[in-house]
């Protein structure tokens, strides 16, 4: 039997939230894939940054199931209809978050600090102009300034605070948002990357890549010193192969 996933026809609506669509599936899908590691990664605190209609959430919560009884699950958006629709949502399907109405992850910085072993976020990613960032109602769910990077580029520090060492972070990107510059970056913090989903729409093409807390990386550099490439590098060179591949396709079309 299929693990289960929040049912579309549960999930509430409301004019001012987004609804599913194919980015919320992809990160869905990304965690259906990852499903067993999930299982046995057994994460105490889970997190959805940006929960709009619940969909990501609620689905995580019931693809973790009674195998992860003891997890405690968190939310937030700054849409307040969003907080409202995620909790029906929740409901509908007989799962449980703790709703915050807020902006990314504040009021938590200091409470989750080195506490969250999953974190999920599909954020604000369409390159629109600066002033529709943060702006109130359906918009800002996707309006993601220059580069569609303004808001990635202030949850990707929090992200760092929030994640336990075992933490791990599923994150929905586009490409005009470079996410190999994104993966590089987070390589400097010490982060591993995977791409667990990509997928091509006739609209955009999106990635959906986990990040994990690597010691190997820490390391690298005294090995690299005698010559041969340590294992994070290598994986980083597949990754880099990756997205250019899947861009290139795109490009040519």
């Amino acid at each position: 039997m299929p693990p289960r996933i929040a049912q579309i026809r549960l999930v509430s609506s409301h004019p001012q939230v987004y609804a599913p669509c194919d980015d919320s599936f992809a990160l869905v899908d990304a965690l259906l894939a990852d499903r067993t590691k999930l299982l046995d990664h057994h994460p105490s605190i889970c997190m959805e940054i940006g929960s709009g209609s619940g969909y990501v959430i609620t689905s995580l919560a019931l693809i973790l199931g009674s195998e992860s009884k003891n997890a405690h699950y968190f939310a937030t958006d700054l849409n307040p209809h969003a907080t409202e629709v995620t909790r029906q949502t929740l409901e509908a399907h007989g799962v449980h978050a703790e709703l915050l109405t807020t902006n990314i992850a504040s009021g938590l910085e200091k409470r989750l600090s080195g506490m969250v072993d999953l974190m999920v976020i599909n954020p604000p990613y369409v390159p629109t102009p600066e002033d529709e960032v943060g702006s109130s109602g359906l918009s800002s769910a996707w309006a993601g300034g220059e580069n569609g990077r303004s808001v990635i580029d202030k949850i990707l520090p929090l992200a760092d605070n929030l994640l336990s060492e075992k933490g791990w972070l599923y994150m929905l990107f586009l490409a005009d948002n470079d996410p190999l510059q994104i993966c590089l970056q987070m390589r400097d913090k010490g982060f591993g990357a995977k791409i667990i989903v990509q997928r091509s729409t006739e609209e955009e093409t999106l990635h959906v890549i986990k990040f994990w807390r690597d010691p190997d990386i820490q390391i690298e550099g005294n090995e690299a010193v005698s010559g041969g490439k340590t294992a994070p590098q290598r994986g980083f060179d597949f990754l880099r192969s990756q997205i250019s591949r899947l861009s290139f396709r795109e490009t040519r079309q």
